[in-house]
Formats: structure tokens, sequence, C-alpha cells
């Protein structure tokens, strides 16, 4: 590998692979959320705990053995059969071929199978990129796709914008 080029640049025209996180990979998540400049990252804790704690709900894809992108989701504790999604990313150097919505599509399937019927996510009124690759994902997966407001700006004890909860389901 050349260490003058950056890793993500050097895997782009490798295969992509999704599988379920592991602990070794919470730090590059911390580093494709940072990266994005437009995610709310959280700790560097907080992505190796997700990889150990929530592995069988969010996936991460990869290129020649490393991490190019990854969704992060949860069941949620009241309602089983949704897996909420909490985080979507994507190494800058990958974007475009469609990786996000195939990690959508395929963590959905594969969750189907646990008992999930729907997916939720929040974003905000003006994340208009998200709100298209949910949309898409609705598409490819059959489901109908809704929006409702969940919390309002003023519930943020920072300048954080508003967040709409997205509802992807059948009928």
């Amino acid at each position: 590998m050349n260490p003058d080029i950056p890793k993500s640049r050097q895997h782009r025209d490798s295969e992509v692979k999704f599988r379920k996180p592991v602990v070794d990979d919470g730090i590059r998540l911390w580093e494709i959320a940072r990266d994005t400049h437009v995610l709310d990252v959280n700790s560097s804790y907080a992505y190796v705990l997700w990889c150990h704690d929530f592995a069988e709900t969010s996936i991460v894809a990869e290129s020649a053995g490393n991490p190019v992108g990854f969704v992060t989701g949860y069941r949620r504790p009241d309602q089983p059969n949704v897996l909420m999604v909490w985080q979507v990313a994507v190494d800058a150097d990958q974007r475009g071929a469609g990786i996000a919505a195939r990690m959508l599509t395929d963590l959905f399937t594969r969750a189907q199978t646990a008992g999930v019927t729907c997916l939720h996510t929040t974003i905000s009124p003006d994340n208009v990129g998200s709100q298209r690759l949910f949309a898409a994902a609705a598409e490819q997966l059959g489901l109908d796709i809704r929006s409702e407001s969940l919390f309002d700006a003023d519930v943020f004890p920072d300048a954080h914008q508003p967040e709409d909860l997205y509802i992807l389901s059948r009928g």
C-alpha cells in the first residue's frame, strides 16, 4: 500500500463487500463519520461500543480489507419490529457508487429474518441527500415512505436542526 495515497482512494476500484462490524472497525467508523463534515460525530468510544453491542443491527462496507462505509442501527426496545438507523456514512472517495443504498437494502433484508418489518431514521429538513437516500432505499425494498415531525429544534441545547422521523414500511 502506498502511504502517500489515502487508504480509501487505494481501494476505490476494489470490490466492496458487506459484513457485520467488529470492535476493530470502531475507530475507522469514527474517522469516516468525522470526515463527512455533516454527521453529528459521537465519541470514538461510542463507535467502538456500537461495533461491539450493535453488530447484529449494523453493517460495514469493506474494500480491500478496510471499512469504507457503515450503517449503524438498533432495534427499538418498544417496537422490536423496527430497525432504527442511527447513522449512514460512506468514505468520500467511495461516494456516488450506490454503496449507502446497498448497505441499507442489505441490512434491512438481513434484519427481516429476525422479525424486522419497518425501517426508521431521523433526518433534518435541510438534509436533501439523506432524504433522497432513504427514498431510493424505500423504492428498492418495495416499501412506502412517510415522514413526521419528531424533535423540534428547541429540544436541543445547541443550534441543532429539528429532526423528522422517516418511516419505511409496507402499507
